[in-house]
């Protein structure tokens, strides 16, 4: 089975020209984790993900920090809002190299993209590298696991 036949067709995708603020915006209208950043002629140039955005707010000594467990709580920290400044800056500072998959490539192949690269999303161009679609692990998943029944009676909701 091919990407295409699995993949979200409708996609919510920003524009390389925008800003921080107008990702966050996008993010938190569209309840998404991912957004593809594309230019003019819809050719995907990168990513942007939620984890992008919020790395902006996250205190520098987490990088530091393998255990979590002593911190019961970062206070202040949770209520901590970017200057305008940092808010203004153009998303080609926080987003990605764009990761992809072509639209025939294999479940398998697009599957080994997200797990190689720790994404949940991931986008999918023709050959012409223009943004078509995207693929989650949820769709890769439910994709693969509806092979396991084929042609066979057992395929029963529980």
């Amino acid at each position: 089975m091919q990407v295409g036949q699995s993949m979200k067709k409708e996609i919510i995708t920003v524009p390389f020209t925008a800003t921080i603020a107008d990702a966050a915006n996008l993010f938190r209208a569209h309840h998404i984790g991912m957004l593809p950043v594309v230019d003019d002629a819809g050719h995907l140039v990168g990513i942007l993900q939620l984890r992008n955005l919020l790395h902006l707010i996250m205190p520098a000594f987490v990088d530091l920090i393998e255990d979590f467990d002593y911190v019961g709580d970062f206070g202040a920290m949770e209520d901590y809002e970017p200057a305008q400044e940092e808010l203004n800056k153009p998303i080609s500072e926080v987003m990605e190299a764009p990761t992809s998959v072509y639209e025939d490539s294999g479940l398998v192949r697009a599957f080994a993209f997200l797990y190689k690269n720790h994404l949940l999303d991931l986008p999918v161009v023709n050959r012409a590298g223009m943004l078509v679609g995207l693929v989650s692990r949820v769709d890769i998943g439910r994709a693969l696991l509806a092979t396991w029944w084929k042609g066979t009676s057992d395929n029963q909701s529980l």
